[in-house]
């Protein structure tokens, strides 16, 4: 700043000549820089308390929103924020369709270490070792005595094992909480639910990922928040489901079978209430996956979605009810079932050589080849195909599993006169258990086709008419006499008029032909036969059973049969149809805030 001199030469020597006194002008300039300064302090206090009137509003206001926002919120705890809260380890219960807990999460703790903080890391490292015998313990050591600066230990822990690495009392050894998931019934209904693994991961929380079965299928589902955390309801009955798996593995022991498989289902709905395949495996400890030799040596393979086998004799009700809708049979119609019977270059034998002819009941109720294929014939291969195709056999279930697009049907490529032979039979055209359950279900629903789910639903979906209901009753009427009369009179349950139909396949050869020793044998059944509620497949791995003068029995008649009926007797009255008809009310506990979902 350009200061004004106060005795200015200039003006000095001009009021000198003029006869002034110069101290007056001094005096003069003075008052007016006294003036100036003045001015300029004014304003500088007056800025300043313009800024502090804005700061004192803006202040005061702020405290006064904050107050206003907090006095019309809902009180709330506090809420500790971690780095690893980003990940959403929220997952949904699942229940069976009575609102029991089938899959569940439980809170735990995850190990890990900061070597850096050890005082002691090898001797840390040993006692490590001997609480958890399944780490290696020299790659332990390395780890914790090395360079890095966090190291994963164990990613659950028991309440035991947690209070034993405390008791280590090293610094550098920390838990971080978690959830983890839990199946309370072990391996009930294992295949069904499939399994969890941990996805994203941090050191306060882990998401939680299915990998198998509705876990996965259901998965984003499970995760979605805006669920509320509501659980997924599933058409398994626990009891039913608990007594199948019991009863099935006891079949195995009875028939030195390699493995065995059974669904229950509801013939109106496709709900299947039950549904196991042994050998089965715990999904809280999930096994490996094979890497080589035949799948169905796993016990993660499930038999009846993903097994697909030839099912024999079971198919020849489809080529009989087909051929009484078309108008071309009934009942009592007589068929040629002279034995052999030739096709080209192709050989057709039945088990026995029931001689000339056959009515269509004796034909299924014996199990004739023979006779069956001249049905068949009677329908040709343009008609087979599409009726098959209709019932489900040509695409896989549309079961709500991960593994069901797996289980799709080996469909010949061609379908000469040979195939349409050996097809009427089941022979040629490969399918899973859950196929051939569904195609029952839907001759027992009035020729209504039935698409089998594990969701439990308030109302039934309605399928396609693909038989008449008058086709439908002859057919249920003709497996009710192969119980009665015929190969599976071992699966009659006293006042439950089972209806069925067996089936014996032999096994193919990996490298082309069939063993004469190896057979899968089925029996698939509905009851009662006048009004089915449900139906009931049963599936033996190469079964054997000891024939009364010597030798062993392979067939379904003998294996597969007597196995449904014990599970009929089991599982029905649980299920509040008692014999003969009587319906007792079964008493179903669901969860208020249950969700039902539709099929995938």
């Amino acid at each position: 700043m350009i200061r004004t001199p106060l005795r200015p030469l200039a003006r000095i020597l001009s009021a000198r000549q003029a006869g002034q006194d110069p101290d007056e002008i001094e005096a003069e300039l003075r008052a007016q820089r006294h003036a100036e300064i003045q001015d300029r302090a004014r304003r500088r206090a007056e800025t300043r308390l313009k800024w502090m009137v804005v700061c004192f509003v803006v202040a005061f206001g702020t405290v006064g929103l904050r107050m206003g926002a907090l006095a019309s919120s809902q009180p709330a705890e506090p809420r500790a924020h971690a780095s690893g809260a980003q990940i959403i380890s929220q997952r949904a219960d699942i229940v069976d369709r009575r609102g029991r807990v089938l899959a569940t999460n439980l809170s735990t703790h995850a190990l890990y270490a900061h070597p850096r903080d050890l005082v002691d890391p090898a001797t840390a490292a040993a006692k490590l070792a001997r609480i958890f015998p399944d780490l290696d313990a020299e790659r332990l050591k390395k780890d914790l005595t090395g360079e890095r600066k966090f190291v994963w230990i164990k990613k659950k822990l028991s309440p035991e094992q947690m209070q034993a690495v405390h008791d280590i009392g090293e610094p550098g050894l920390v838990f971080g909480p978690r959830e983890m998931r839990l199946y309370p019934n072990g391996r009930l209904a294992s295949h069904v639910l499939g399994g969890s693994q941990f996805g994203a991961e941090g050191v306060s929380s882990a998401e939680v990922l299915g990998m198998a079965g509705v876990e996965k299928a259901f998965d984003r589902w499970l995760r979605d928040p805006a669920n509320g955390g509501a659980p997924l309801q599933l058409s398994i009955d626990l009891t039913a489901q608990a007594a199948m798996e019991e009863v099935l593995a006891n079949s195995i022991k009875v028939m030195n079978a390699k493995g065995a498989t059974g669904i229950l289902m509801e013939v109106k709905s496709g709900e299947i209430l039950a549904m196991a395949s042994l050998p089965d495996f715990d999904p809280n400890d999930r096994p490996r996956p094979l890497t080589k030799g035949d799948p169905s040596d796993s016990p993660l393979f499930n038999r009846a979605v993903q097994g697909v086998y030839e099912l024999g004799s079971t198919f020849k009700i489809f080529p009989i009810a087909q051929a009484i809708d078309e108008g071309l049979i009934n009942a009592n119609t007589m068929i040629n079932a002279s034995s052999p019977m030739k096709i080209g270059k192709y050989l057709i034998h039945d088990f026995h050589n029931y001689g000339g002819q056959l009515s269509v009941r004796d034909v299924l109720g014996k199990s004739s080849n023979v006779g069956t294929v001249r049905i068949a014939q009677m329908l040709g291969p343009e008609r087979q195909q599409k009726f098959l195709k209709d019932l489900g056999f040509f695409e896989p279930t549309p079961v709500e599993m991960t593994e069901a697009p797996t289980g799709k049907p080996i469909v010949p490529s061609r379908w000469p006169a040979v195939t349409a032979a050996t097809v009427s039979f089941g022979h040629g055209l490969a399918a899973s258990p859950l196929h051939l359950a569904s195609a029952f279900a839907t001759i027992g629903n009035d020729g209504r086709r039935v698409r089998p789910t594990l969701i439990h639903r308030k109302v039934p979906v309605q399928g396609e008419q693909v038989l008449s209901p008058k086709a439908a009753k002859q057919a249920r009427d003709l497996l009710r006499y192969v119980v009665t009369k015929g190969t599976a009179r071992q699966a009659e349950v006293a006042g439950y008029e089972v209806g069925g139909k067996t089936g014996t396949a032999d096994k193919p050869r990996p490298g082309g032909g069939y063993y004469k020793n190896r057979n899968v044998s089925t029996f698939a059944s509905m009851y009662p036969t006048d009004d089915p509620e449900y139906v009931l497949v049963v599936t033996l791995d190469e079964p054997k059973v000891s024939a009364a003068g010597g030798g062993e029995m392979r067939t379904a008649g003998a294996t597969a049969a007597p196995v449904a009926a014990a599970l009929i007797q089991r599982l029905t009255p649980m299920l509040g149809l008692q014999p003969d008809g009587l319906k007792l009310p079964v008493i179903e506990p669901r969860p208020a805030d249950a969700v039902r979902v539709s099929a995938q």
